[in-house]
């Protein structure tokens, strides 16, 4: 099969995209968990949005796509409000303690995934269509948050987190249809 030879724009998006993903991988990897459902939600979220916010920034350097700037300025916006709502409860969250079981059920999930979410970000086509590549690996990412507040609202969590996780997926799943519309109307499918 043939495979076309990548810009050196292209390659520069890509060098930076791939180490914003090793980085989130590791933070998420590496997060110290604790007996609290709600504060290892929040220990390997922030690093997953850090990482939405710095793959939006990439793009935002390369991307003539009104459109997708949208979309890229949305995600810096929401996830950086996030973020900073996660800190604010983040004390009082820890403070919930979750039966052992449950939190090995709650992390065995969490592992699936984020296995999922990281190989099928790894996996996404690397072309010169810099537009179609930011959303082909931001709608797993998306599709990864969305699965991982689901996770664990099936829980005892922290009465403050429950809205934090309600607008993560509100949003991350208003994102996922707009990018699969765009990725559409541009003619690359997923």
């Amino acid at each position: 099969m043939y495979q076309c030879e990548l810009s050196n724009v292209a390659k520069e998006y890509l060098s930076r995209f791939y180490c914003i993903l090793d980085n989130m991988i590791k933070g998420m990897k590496e997060a110290e968990l604790t007996e609290s459902i709600s504060g290892n939600f929040i220990a390997q979220m922030i690093p997953h949005h850090r990482a939405a916010i710095e793959m939006s920034e990439n793009l935002l350097k390369y991307t003539t796509c009104i459109p997708l700037q949208k979309i890229a300025q949305q995600i810096i916006m929401e996830q950086t409000k996030s973020i900073e709502d996660m800190l604010t409860v983040e004390s009082v969250c820890l403070k919930l303690q979750n039966d052992s079981c449950d939190v090995e059920r709650y992390e065995s999930k969490v592992d699936d995934i984020i296995d999922t979410m990281f190989c099928a970000m790894n996996n996404a086509p690397d072309t010169n269509q810099i537009n179609a590549n930011f959303m082909r690996e931001m709608i797993p990412h998306h599709e990864g948050a969305i699965e991982m507040s689901r996770n664990a609202l099936q829980y005892c969590i922290c009465p403050q987190l429950v809205s934090i996780l309600e607008a993560i997926i509100m949003s991350q799943e208003q994102g996922v249809a707009q990018m699969k519309q765009l990725l559409c109307s541009i003619g690359y499918y997923r």
